[in-house]
Parts: C-alpha cells; structure tokens; sequence
C-alpha cells in the first residue's frame, strides 16, 4: 500500500498541508461509545490514525486504510467528514502547519495482524479522556463533540459494530 501514497514536499509558500484521519470508535456491550487512541511512531503522542491523501483514493477511503496500517483496524468508513483540525507537524528540517479532516469510522473489527504492529500502541477508551490525553485541543473538541451529538448512536442497533458481538474488540 506505500505505493499508494502521494509524495508531499513541505509548503514553501506557507500553504498549510492536508492530511486525513480516521476517528475510529465503537459501541461497549453496556451502550457506551469508546475511541481508539493510538500513539504516534516518533514521539508517541496520543493520536488518532492519519496520514496523507493517497492517489487513486477520495479522502474518506485514504483515512480508513491509515485506519488499517496504524491500527489493524476494520469498519464502515462515513463519506462525510465529522470536522477538521490543525496542528504542527515536524519535519526533516523544520515544522509545517497541517489541516486534517476528520472521519469517522465505526469499527467492525481490529485484526492481529497489521502493517505498522510493532510500531504503535493503541487503547480503547471513553471519549472524555481520548479528549483529555491528545494534545490536539481541536482534535478533542471534535471528539467530545462527536459523543455529545449522539450520530454515532445511530449504529448502535447494527449488531455488526457492537463489541459483544466480537469479543476481540473487548478491552483487555
């Protein structure tokens, strides 16, 4: 899949840079949302899955494969973005203003096996401390409102997306 990535050159001119990202969440057997946190390769902060728009790809699809690389992650991907956030991105030589639009994902299933495995940490958690840990005040905005506007209760009746329905996706 790295074939499928655009190569991005820092903007000179002081465009920001785009990127996209996956907020992926799913619905614990007692009703409550959950989101998944994954930590970063190089800094290990607490993020969600994002990357760069990928050719070939709309936006929406480029966020639920970086869903798949970052966290094994599988799920229903929604063609309509939840929002957007900016934050600096450290580069080579400098730092870059990014804008990532956000999507959200609800999550089918997290597979053992995927691209980048060894390299992050991921942990399901209630969106009021997946809100508290990323550093990203936006980000957390995005997420606290996500759970407050109850569009993700929406899925709640698709059995498909309940974690009792896969004992796997339960916290350990």
């Amino acid at each position: 899949m790295a074939n499928t990535k655009q190569h991005k050159r820092p903007a000179k001119d002081g465009r920001l840079l785009q990127q996209v990202a996956a907020l992926p969440y799913r619905v614990s057997p007692e009703g409550q949302l959950q989101i998944l946190v994954v930590t970063s390769r190089e800094t290990r902060r607490a993020v969600i899955p994002k990357g760069w728009p990928m050719k070939n790809h709309k936006d929406w699809k480029s966020a639920q494969i970086e869903a798949w690389q970052e966290a094994g992650i599988v799920g229903e991907v929604s063609r309509k973005k939840l929002g957007q956030y900016r934050y600096w991105k450290r580069l080579e030589s400098n730092f870059a203003l990014v804008k990532v639009s956000v999507y959200p994902l609800a999550v089918h299933r997290q597979m053992e096996d995927f691209p980048e495995r060894g390299d992050r940490l991921h942990v399901w958690m209630a969106p009021e401390d997946a809100a508290l840990i990323i550093d990203e005040t936006d980000l957390g905005a995005l997420i606290s409102a996500f759970a407050q506007s109850g569009e993700w209760r929406k899925n709640v009746a698709s059995s498909t997306i309940r974690a009792a329905a896969f004992p796997e996706l339960n916290p350990a």
